[in-house]
């Protein structure tokens, strides 16, 4: 067991290393030169002297492996430097955002679960019924839409022509709301956005959770069950389920890994302030440190959900050691 965990933790460590090191150099190879963004429309006025020192105000004109060496070490004091853009720390920024990210995302995760894991076991329970056919033609329809469409047709009737909920923000602007109305506001305001991330992401729990299942009908635990006349509530829940739900943990970590990038387009399409958005603005305008530092975070999300899914397999399951 010890072994398994060190050899776990050992591949983690390397992954990390080369996530850490793409995440330096794709900004650095994307188009475009990054004072231009700095300075916005006073570029075309700059003379390249001007421009030259402000690459190497910035570090811009270091060697690449110079860059790394510094981009490393600052990342052991935890400085994730500053936003080309707005002056400010990375870090700081990136503080603001994540709540919101986290409170979108993480209701977005156990509503998915809930949802995909009931909807799957139904399906499973009545395979090959019009239930069942039902089920798996509205999820392949889910699966066919584009999320930023979902998201404007959702905009579009419920904010815009029934005016039931708000369609941009995480709150209203300048309300000075406090206590359970600040809450309620906020609730309103996850709505629209919580509905379009079901819609696209319930399909794979639903899918994975369904076929598990149907596996796990078919295994003579199952049949034994029946036969010491067990309920079927029982038999579908306690027997069936439970152990139909070892492919899901799968899913539902992967979900947890992206929680802070996954939810980029919804988040744009919406105007909500989370970590989504403030990737968005960071390459559009190319800011180095703010892209490194939003990938960094995502990745370290991803690298410890894979990590925390390791742990628990061999606690459900002891055949995975």
């Amino acid at each position: 067991m010890v072994k398994y965990y060190a050899k776990k933790i050992l591949q983690y460590f390397i992954v990390l290393l080369v996530a850490i090191t793409l995440n330096f150099l794709l900004p650095r190879i994307m188009p475009g030169d990054p004072v231009k963004y700095m300075v916005g429309e006073d570029y075309v006025y700059m003379t390249v002297e001007e421009r030259d020192a402000l690459r190497e105000e910035h570090g811009l004109n270091d060697p690449i492996l110079v860059q790394y060496g510094r981009y490393l070490g600052n990342l052991l004091r935890g400085d994730l430097g500053y936003s080309y853009q707005s002056g400010r720390e990375v870090s700081e920024m990136i503080g603001e955002k994540i709540p919101w990210t986290l409170l979108l995302s993480g209701i977005n995760i156990v509503l998915t679960t809930v949802v995909g894991v009931i909807l799957g076991t139904i399906a499973a329970w009545k395979h090959g019924s019009k239930l069942d056919l039902f089920l798996n033609n509205l999820m392949a329809f889910f699966k066919s839409m584009p999320s930023f469409w979902i998201g404007m047709i959702l905009i579009a009737v419920f904010g815009v022509s029934l005016g039931w909920f708000p369609v941009y923000g995480a709150q209203s602007a300048y309300a000075r709301l406090t206590g359970w109305g600040k809450v309620l506001d906020i609730a309103q305001h996850l709505v629209l956005p919580e509905i379009t991330l079901l819609v696209i992401s319930v399909t794979s729990i639903f899918v994975t959770m369904r076929f598990s299942m149907i596996g796990v009908l078919g295994e003579d635990y199952i049949v034994m069950a029946r036969m010491k006349g067990l309920t079927e509530r029982a038999i579908k829940y306690k027997h069936g389920m439970r152990n139909a739900l070892i492919p899901v943990v799968t899913i539902v970590m992967m979900n947890m890994g992206y929680i802070l990038g996954g939810a980029t387009v919804i988040e744009t399409v919406f105007a909500y302030p989370g970590m989504g958005r403030l990737l968005y603005d960071s390459v559009i305008g190319r800011d180095y440190p703010l892209i490194q530092g939003c990938f960094l975070i995502s990745t370290l999300c991803v690298v410890a959900a894979n990590i925390i899914a390791d742990f628990l397999y061999p606690l459900i399951d002891p055949k995975a050691v």
